[in-house]
């Protein structure tokens, strides 16, 4: 079961469980997305006293601190018990394409050449972790939800602010792998 489960798993098996999910979630009237995690933390922390976009019911969304601590868990039981010793299969022009921007590729999801401790206190480490991160977290609240949440469920429910978001995800990651990306490194 182990071997079984340390292996990645094919569109065909995590995309029926993704919708899945989101069937339950819209019978259950919920909304998938884990930027609004955060609006619950903030709430539960007495948010709502000071700014009117925290003051709501945390306690209808517990479920969403449930999930992100699932996710966790899930990932640290992924990473170590259930760690595949493959080194991930990346096609040969990527590699090469990472190499001639100064990324090496070492086997694993995130390089450490860009995730690690000394490039975190590098100034271009800098940068793209905490600089980057406040931008995702700034532009997951202006568009009113993350990637996930939009074009996982939103999408689901027919709503076309969503659609709207997830083609401005798609125009800002191409800008970003093919203008700003090169740039960068």
């Amino acid at each position: 079961m182990i071997e079984f489960l340390s292996q990645p798993w094919a569109w065909y098996v995590s995309g029926p469980i993704i919708a899945l999910v989101m069937f339950l979630l819209l019978w259950a009237g919920g909304n998938f997305g884990v930027s609004s995690t955060l609006r619950t933390m903030c709430s539960m922390g007495g948010a709502g006293s000071k700014v009117a976009f925290f003051n709501f019911d945390w306690k209808s969304q517990i479920w969403n601190i449930v999930f992100v601590l699932g996710a966790i868990i899930g990932g640290f039981i992924a990473s170590t018990l259930l760690k595949n010793p493959e080194p991930l299969a990346l096609s040969s022009a990527t590699v090469e394409d990472l190499q001639q921007i100064g990324i090496g590729f070492d086997g694993a999801i995130a390089p450490l050449s860009i995730f690690s401790w000394e490039s975190f206190f590098s100034i271009k480490g800098f940068l793209i972790l905490v600089v980057g991160g406040f931008l995702v977290g700034f532009g997951t609240r202006w568009a009113g939800g993350c990637t996930s949440g939009h074009a996982i469920s939103g999408l689901s429910n027919l709503q076309i602010p969503s659609l709207i978001a997830v083609i401005g995800f798609f125009i800002g990651g191409l800008i970003m792998t093919h203008l700003l990306f090169p740039l960068i490194f």
